[in-house]
């Protein structure tokens, strides 16, 4: 249920949090004030208000922890993504700058790069590695090891060169594993709960004053449905409105294509 909350466009996700706890919001309201429960209702007054504060305190908590969770791992992926493209450009850059000719390394170098960016990167989120791009990678290993390399172009030129190459290798583990990575479901729902639990909480402490609760949950419910919209929407790194782009591979290929 998350994962397809999760994979919903902008309007998609906002739109399941409002239809859900405005839902909550009226339900309380009826509950409270135009229902057979109103009388058992209206006896729990005198719930002081500070309550609200306990739960509003451990909603703000809770999120702000899932909100870093997420952060954090956007970052990871930004950093690999920048690591994997750097890596590529040493590889590029040792092949064009040696004595010997590595057209071979930058043909296999550029077939890497396409295959990530046309079959890897569109099912990276789904069935994880491509095969093709691992067969790729490989031919990639393949070219660099060669030992006519050290032979023609030095052994300080060849160690350099497998050296970059291994961190495209790295990099790119990096990247698969955080695209599977996802924040624990418990944790989600821990803070949708406890968001729900808080504008019940709302709705106990003004039950004798319906106009001052519609106005403290219509604040409180747009106050939860932005932040947990915007933290929704980072929950993918590759997928969805903020996704992270393989815009860095692209410009790197675009070079190769253009310089090879």
């Amino acid at each position: 249920m998350l994962e397809y909350w999760f994979s919903l466009p902008v309007a998609g996700i906002f739109a399941v949090l409002i239809a859900v706890y405005a839902t909550i919001a009226v339900i309380i309201h009826l509950v409270t004030f135009r229902s057979p429960l109103r009388a058992a209702c209206t006896s729990l007054a005198g719930i002081a208000a500070p309550m609200v504060g306990v739960f509003g305190l451990m909603f703000g908590l809770l999120t702000g922890f899932l909100a870093a969770e997420i952060s954090d791992r956007n970052s990871q992926a930004e950093n690999a993504v920048s690591g994997e493209t750097n890596a590529l450009y040493e590889v590029r850059t040792l092949s064009v700058a040696s004595a010997a000719d590595m057209a071979s390394v930058r043909d296999t170098l550029r077939e890497y790069v396409r295959s990530e960016l046309r079959d890897e990167w569109p099912k990276m989120s789904d069935v994880g590695r491509s095969a093709l791009t691992e067969a790729a990678f490989s031919n990639l290993l393949h070219e660099v090891a060669d030992p006519r390399i050290a032979r023609d172009s030095g052994a300080a030129v060849h160690v350099a060169l497998l050296s970059a190459v291994s961190r495209v290798g790295v990099a790119r583990s990096q990247r698969l594993a955080i695209s599977k990575d996802t924040t624990n479901t418990v944790k989600w729902v821990t803070v949708l709960v406890l968001a729900m639990i808080t504008q019940i909480a709302i709705g106990l402490v003004h039950v004798e004053k319906p106009r001052a609760q519609i106005a403290t949950l219509v604040l409180f419910t747009s106050a939860l449905v932005v932040a947990l919209g915007l933290i929704a929407m980072q929950e993918w790194p590759f997928v969805g409105p903020l996704q992270i782009t393989p815009a860095p591979l692209q410009e790197i290929l675009d070079l190769m294509t253009k310089l090879p």
